[in-house]
């Protein structure tokens, strides 16, 4: 299965006021992996950013001045996306928003002719219900590290969404005893290695020690007991 997680930054809250987006970030997962795909973006409003907004994103009308227009990045975007299961926080606002840009521009499209969409806002309400479920909330419960959150942005939290996904649909996570009963922090904190990192080492046995594990299975076999590592 291909699934991209994804979040939006926006002028405001309602695409129905006018309000755009201004930033899309995206990461890919196959088969609950994730693979170093990402498609990240800022795009050119062609109105002003809301100062409410600015404070969440801190992405301001100076810095999206040169940026590329919704119409110009549609083509690329959707090639992105198309065919995958989208799996978004809030489900309902950022496919609200991109529905509306691509009411804008011709063909017209919609999401769900291309996407599948799972909702990890629902599907962590029916887990944890009556406890907060915001991204923040989660990264707590799981022990998702969000240090580098300080505002907003598109790409960090799709990629916070990410570890905040397996985790919240992949079952047990952690076998300590003191866990919260509601699968709460478990003291680990996930952390992605840097993709450069020196391979694992291979230790092999020496001819020493192989001739040894054989003496070994030699004296379980002549006990009338079965060597199982011969047999695999």
């Amino acid at each position: 299965m291909r699934q991209i997680v994804l979040d939006t930054e926006t002028t405001g809250i309602d695409p129905n006021d006018g309000h755009r987006i201004i930033e899309i970030g995206c990461v890919e997962l196959m088969e609950r992996q994730l693979t170093g795909r990402h498609y990240h973006v800022y795009i050119n409003p062609d109105r002003e950013v809301e100062e409410e907004a600015i404070t969440v994103h801190g992405i301001t009308n100076e810095f999206l001045a040169d940026k590329p227009r919704f119409h110009e990045i549609a083509q690329e975007f959707l090639a992105f996306i198309d065919g995958a299961e989208l799996v978004i926080h809030n489900a309902a606002f950022d496919v609200g928003f991109i529905d509306a840009e691509f009411a804008r521009i011709k063909p017209v499209r919609k999401v769900a002719d291309h996407c599948s969409v799972l909702d990890t806002l629902a599907v962590a309400r029916r887990k944890h219900p009556g406890q907060k479920n915001s991204l923040d909330a989660l990264c707590k419960r799981y022990g998702v590290d969000n240090s580098n959150r300080d505002l907003h942005g598109a790409l960090l939290d799709s990629e916070i969404l990410a570890d905040v996904f397996l985790l919240l649909t992949g079952g047990q996570t952690a076998l300590s005893l003191d866990a919260g009963s509601d699968g709460g922090d478990s003291g680990q904190v996930i952390r992605r290695l840097p993709k450069d990192r020196p391979g694992l080492a291979v230790v092999r046995a020496s001819d020493v020690e192989v001739e040894a594990h054989e003496a070994f299975l030699d004296t379980v076999e002549k006990a009338g007991s079965e060597a199982v590592w011969r047999s695999a």
